[in-house]
Parts: C-alpha cells; structure tokens; sequence
C-alpha cells in the first residue's frame, strides 16, 4: 500500500490527528511545556494512527519514541514507568517489530487467541504484581503508586501479549487508555502543563478503540481462511 492509498482510507483519522497536534501545541504554549516533553507526544500521534490499523510499523516507531518517554517520566517522577519506558518497552517493541514481519499479514501480522487457563494464570499473576509493585512504590514515596502500578504493569502485559501477537493485547488496550488518563489528570493537579499528555490521552483511547475492532476483523478474517484451508486438506485426503 503507497502513502497516497494509505491516506485516502486514514483522511479522518488523519483529521484528528492534525487538530490534536494543534491542540497539543497551544496548550503546550500557554503553559510553557518545555519541548523535551513535548517531542515524543508528536511522534506518538503518528504511532496511534498505526496503532489503530495494527500496522506491524507501529512498534518500530514507539521502540525508538520510547526513549524519549523515559526522559520525560523521570522529570516527572513516574519512576516505575521510567524504568518501563527504557528497560522494556522499547527492546520488546523493536522485538514485536520483527515478530510481526516474520508472520506479517497484510500491513499486519498473523493473530492468535489464548485460552481461558492462560487468562486465568496471567489474571492471577498480573493481580499479585500490582499489589507488590503499589507498596514498592508507597514505600519509596510515590503520589501515585496505584496508577503508576497499573499503568506500567498493565503496558508490560500489553508488550508481551503484542509482541507474541495474541489478539487480548487489543482488548486490555482499553482500560490501558483509561487509567493513562486517569494517571495524567492526577499529574496535572501538580504539573498543570500536564494538560498536553491529557489530551494526547484521549487522542490515544479513541485509536487503541479503533485497533480493538480492526484486530478483531483481520483476526475473524485469518480464521476463515484457516478453516478454508483445513477443509480444503480435508477433502483432499
């Protein structure tokens, strides 16, 4: 698919993209947000848009943008998503990157779904995390060890499952979008030039939304033509 094909069948979110940069950018103006903080914010719009195709590129770009991400994290004192940012987001990303073109799938990649035992371990386990990462993070002092706990941990479940191309990273994308925001708005009564990560926030849920049905439809897609394909051999022997 070229840039001109890709833009036609994006001109709305493209659209929106364009107003939350502007948006982005006034109130990065008005409440004097250095451009360090800034910075990353652009790249991730673009990212989002990806993101709400499942486009394989999506990845590659948030591993290098997450770099930047650390940098404004540790100004903030968000130190579990700092140490996220750097330490596993961005190699996992790079990683999901060449997962994805090894199975690729369109301008995607081939799904898989986990079983219910799965879910279960994983639900049971990411539970426990979270409670011994919150009275970490009570403990050294944090304002916000419950978002700050749920947020990060939620977005290496989110990496893993992505990075392995199971269909629930789309799903758990959700309430990730929501605390994100919950966690920026509790920034900002502290840091008001937090606004700009506030609206990127809503920015985010609104493509992670749009990915959520597009996983769902290439997935639905991918099963047909297996099932096809296991008929097919079927009757051929």
């Amino acid at each position: 698919m070229n840039f001109k094909t890709f833009l036609k069948e994006n001109l709305l979110s493209f659209v929106l993209m364009g107003i939350t940069a502007i948006l982005i950018t006034v109130t990065g103006i008005l409440f004097h947000q250095s451009v360090i903080r800034i910075l990353p914010l652009y790249i991730s719009l673009f990212i989002g848009l990806l993101q709400s195709r499942a486009n394989r590129f999506a990845p590659l770009l948030g591993g290098f943008n997450s770099i930047l991400y650390m940098i404004v994290y540790l100004y903030l004192g968000l130190y579990a998503s700092a140490g996220y940012a750097l330490l596993f987001s961005c190699p996992v990303q790079l990683l999901t990157f060449v997962n994805w073109s090894r199975n690729r799938y369109q301008d995607s990649t081939q799904f898989r779904s986990l079983t219910w035992r799965q879910r279960t371990y994983i639900g049971v386990g990411f539970t426990a995390a979270v409670a011994v990462l919150c009275l970490i993070l009570h403990t050294a002092g944090s304002d916000y060890s419950i978002l700050d706990s749920l947020s990060s941990l939620l977005g290496i479940l989110i990496s893993l499952l992505t990075m392995f191309s199971f269909i629930e990273y789309s799903w758990l994308m959700l309430p990730s979008g929501i605390i994100s925001i919950c966690l920026n708005l509790a920034v900002m009564a502290a840091h008001p030039e937090q606004i700009t990560y506030v609206i990127f926030s809503f920015y985010s849920l609104i493509c992670v939304t749009l990915g959520f049905f597009r996983v769902r439809k290439l997935y639905a897609e991918q099963q047909t033509v297996k099932n096809m394909e296991n008929s097919e051999r079927s009757k051929s022997t």
